[in-house]
């Protein structure tokens, strides 16, 4: 019984911890929203982007709204968004998106973080050339009755790439046409488990089971780290 005790407290504090981190990252996203567009979500929408993806990890309302508060009390000045580039174990392409109110600490972790793990952290433009900017939205599957009239009322809004992934929809479109196609998603009333910009790999690189544990391994060591909003990466 004490050692079924102990597994289970561990998965326990394993949950809050995941869901701690995702807290912090959603109100650093938030943070910088304000900065950016002020801390009204109606003439926001990167800040209504954040407040989606907040409860897209269950942040609660009130976690959510204080976060608006402290950004504006701080008037978001001491947070900077930074992309650092580099490349993991066997050649695999990485750009790490962070928030920070302290770059030296930043770049100091990072530069840890990949030499701990096999990696190198290279200079900007080393690896941005393998990558294009582009929009991802996410969207329970039970949230579209007809996928096919879905993706044609879309795709005149920007709609490039439609996808079912096991138990969700993928959306992807441009740089450029993220803003539309998120505006028109909200006018359709539809409701998104996240909305997001990603870096994704123009070309994939295919390794084993053990190096691709590897290149895992530094992954989820970066994403650890407070200050990392998301980790990109050419890894098949």
């Amino acid at each position: 019984m004490g050692r079924i005790f102990e597994k289970r407290k561990y998965k326990m504090f394993a949950r809050y911890d995941r869901m701690a981190k995702a807290f912090t990252k959603i109100g650093r996203e938030i943070a910088l929203a304000v900065k950016a567009g002020g801390p009204d979500p109606a003439y926001n929408p990167r800040l209504r982007m954040a407040i989606q993806n907040g409860k897209g990890v269950n942040m609660p309302k009130d976690r959510v709204e204080a976060a608006i508060k402290r950004a504006v009390a701080k008037d978001s000045g001491s947070f900077e968004e930074v992309l650092y580039e580099g490349y993991g174990p066997h050649g695999i392409a990485m750009m790490v998106e962070c928030a920070s109110d302290n770059l030296n600490r930043t770049v100091a972790n990072i530069r840890h973080i990949f030499r701990d793990g096999g990696g190198t952290l290279g200079n900007s433009g080393s690896v941005g050339f393998m990558f294009e900017r582009k929009g991802v939205f996410k969207i329970a599957a039970d949230r579209i009755s007809d996928a096919d009239a879905f993706e044609l009322e879309f795709i005149d809004h920007g709609l490039e790439e439609f996808e079912k992934h096991e138990d969700e929809y993928v959306l992807t479109t441009s740089f450029e046409t993220f803003g539309k196609l998120q505006k028109a998603l909200e006018d359709a009333k539809v409701e998104t488990k996240s909305a997001e910009l990603h870096y994704l790999p123009t070309t994939r690189t295919e390794l084993t089971e053990d190096q691709a544990k590897e290149v895992l391994e530094l992954i989820e060591s970066l994403e650890a780290d407070d200050d990392v909003l998301a980790v990109h990466h050419t890894l098949q």
